[in-house]
């Protein structure tokens, strides 16, 4: 009872509105990475809906818990880099066993403190290079969307842009509705494409039984524990502190790495804390009172569960169009973080070379003995940082 008097209406609206912010900013990245990663689109349907069931159920759980705005989001980044990374062998069920070690890290990096110390001992400027690495190729899609066909291509980029200069959190909405109209007015439309949507109708869950390999856990289990430790679970817990919350990070991150865990076997590759909506759901504008914000993690977390039973039909929505077009629609959406990676990266002039190597090698999407670049991206790097701190020293 008591805290339903906490509840408010202005807390509602700011829920519902993180939640709609989150989903359609970055579905498509986790739709086009999980069909990257080799899964049909049976599979990917499955994996966003256990992804966004599994990040309401999170939120509200946290929220609830600790009385504080816990905004949980899918790891965007994890998405863009199995796109990067691409199929590897095993196929979608190795991908999936590598999903399940990423949770399994997420959970001692919260529960272990010296693996969490460990983690955190990862160079910041390499984790920034490889995720700009990972990224740099689908925020290159826009620009091949509109060589593909600018009657196409340009309406979605222009809406982004346009929309973009009026307020931030308008652009990627605005280019996913510009994409609707695109792919009404201006693609043909399978006779049967009805008939899939009202297949479509209603949640589905495809189980896939992992494959374990050392392929998988280096290729894909390392880097999406890294680039979601390092781009999202770290950053959401500065946007806790800075609007004046101070949990203890460990429980959360186990958490997540719990969520996760469940989600996997279906398909979703990575829950994590969130950044950007955990910002829109702790900060002012979703009540006066502090103490009264949780609310709005709460309904956005409940908004999540709704749209991940409405996956199947979102997918087959996007099914219908080139997959330039909704890869064009991703790679916006992460144009704002590739450059918040690459200015990371880069900033420092004395590890400028090593940023250098790590973003090439990660972005060149080159595999050596089975193993994807994004790993030895990070290894070329440490590598460089490790010759010149020696150098260094006998200097």
């Amino acid at each position: 009872m008591l805290m339903l008097r906490d509840f408010s209406p202005q807390s509602t609206v700011m829920g519902l509105l993180a939640a709609f912010v989150g989903f359609a900013s970055s579905f498509a990245v986790v739709i086009h990475g999980l069909v990257g990663a080799g899964a049909s689109e049976a599979q990917a349907a499955s994996g966003l809906a256990a992804l966004s069931i599994s990040m309401g159920l999170c939120a509200i759980v946290l929220s609830l818990w600790r009385r504080m705005p816990i905004s949980i989001a899918w790891s965007t980044p994890g998405a863009a880099l199995l796109a990067a990374t691409g199929a590897i062998q095993g196929g979608f069920p190795a991908a999936v066993g590598g999903f399940l070690l990423s949770a399994l890290l997420l959970i001692a990096a919260g529960l272990f403190k010296p693996f969490g110390r460990l983690v955190a001992a990862i160079p910041p400027v390499l984790a920034s290079a490889m995720l700009a690495g990972v990224l740099l190729g689908l925020c290159l899609a826009p620009v091949k969307a509109v060589a593909f066909d600018p009657r196409l291509g340009l309406p979605i980029v222009l809406a982004w842009a346009i929309a973009g200069r009026i307020h931030r959190l308008a652009a990627v909405p605005a280019g996913l509705l510009a994409f609707g109209v695109v792919v009404a007015l201006g693609v043909d439309i399978p006779a049967d494409a009805g008939a899939r949507l009202a297949a479509s109708l209603g949640p589905r869950f495809e189980w896939v039984t992992p494959v374990f390999s050392l392929g998988a856990l280096v290729t894909v289990a390392l880097p999406l524990f890294v680039v979601t430790m390092a781009s999202q679970n770290i950053p959401g817990i500065a946007v806790l502190n800075v609007n004046g919350y101070q949990p203890a990070p460990g429980g959360l991150f186990a958490a997540t790495g719990l969520f996760s865990l469940f989600s996997a076997p279906f398909g979703g590759h990575a829950v994590n804390l969130a950044a950007i909506t955990a910002a829109m759901c702790a900060g002012e504008d979703a009540h006066a009172d502090r103490s009264r914000r949780y609310w709005s993690a709460i309904v956005a977390g409940v908004a999540y569960v709704v749209f991940g039973l409405l996956a199947p039909t979102i997918t087959a929505l996007v099914a219908l169009a080139p997959p330039i077009l909704i890869q064009a629609v991703a790679g916006l959406a992460l144009i704002g973080a590739f450059a918040g990676a690459a200015g990371a990266a880069f900033r420092d002039v004395a590890t400028r070379e090593a940023a250098a190597v790590t973003f090439l090698v990660t972005a060149s999407g080159v595999s050596f003995a089975g193993v994807s670049g994004t790993f030895w991206g990070l290894a070329a790097g440490g590598a460089v940082l490790a010759i010149a701190h020696i150098g260094k020293k006998r200097g």
